[in-house]
């Protein structure tokens, strides 16, 4: 959405085609469907404004998602919520299925925040993005970016320090000399680059 509107017109039209001729939704990513397996999902408030900067509000909308995920049909390996964006790590039969299921617990996060906010109509989500992971080696990689995440935006200096993650429930686990030796095995290096604007 973001690099969209830096595109001059004509780009813009050459865009649309080409999404046109692949069958992808002229303005929204396209998500592989009707493959079982596990995704990295990354969903982001509007504009990515920091809806949930305050920590009471973030710490609802961690309760919300992860209280969702114990009663569906899905389940989530490793998470992060940060205040204008969040990161789960899931494994889904179809992401058709995933797609309703966040459409509507979207919808109920967004009415809640905006009444709790003062902020009726405001739009609180824009869409979701998802990465198929191809094996253990992505995997651990996705689980590293994740954690890594309230780092790389410069909410705290160490992983350990942000509450609304799965890093600690990891640590105790598996054990702290463990987590660090998946850090250094599955680097980051240049995972996620431009992800986030």
């Amino acid at each position: 959405m973001y690099e969209y509107r830096k595109l001059t017109r004509e780009q813009r039209e050459e865009l649309i085609r080409w999404r046109r001729e692949k069958g992808f939704p002229l303005h929204a990513p396209p998500h592989l469907e009707g493959f079982r397996g596990e995704y990295l999902i990354t969903a982001a408030c509007y504009e990515h404004r920091p809806i949930f900067e305050d920590p009471k509000m973030l710490t609802e909308l961690t309760f919300s998602v992860l209280e969702a995920l114990k009663n569906s049909a899905f389940s989530c390996s490793a998470w992060v919520f940060l205040p204008n964006h969040y990161h789960l790590l899931i494994t889904a039969h179809d992401l058709r299925e995933w797609s309703e299921f966040l459409r509507r617990l979207h919808s109920r996060i967004a009415a809640k925040v905006n009444r709790e906010q003062k902020q009726p109509g405001r739009r609180v989500w824009y869409r979701y993005s998802d990465r198929f992971i191809r094996g253990e080696r992505h995997h651990w990689a996705s689980v590293n970016y994740l954690h890594f995440n309230p780092v790389k935006h410069g909410y705290v200096d160490r992983i350990e320090d942000w509450p609304w993650s799965s890093w600690n429930a990891y640590e105790q686990m598996y054990g702290a000399e463990y987590m660090e030796e998946v850090f250094r095995s599955y680097p980051l290096n240049r995972y996620g680059d431009k992800w986030d604007p």
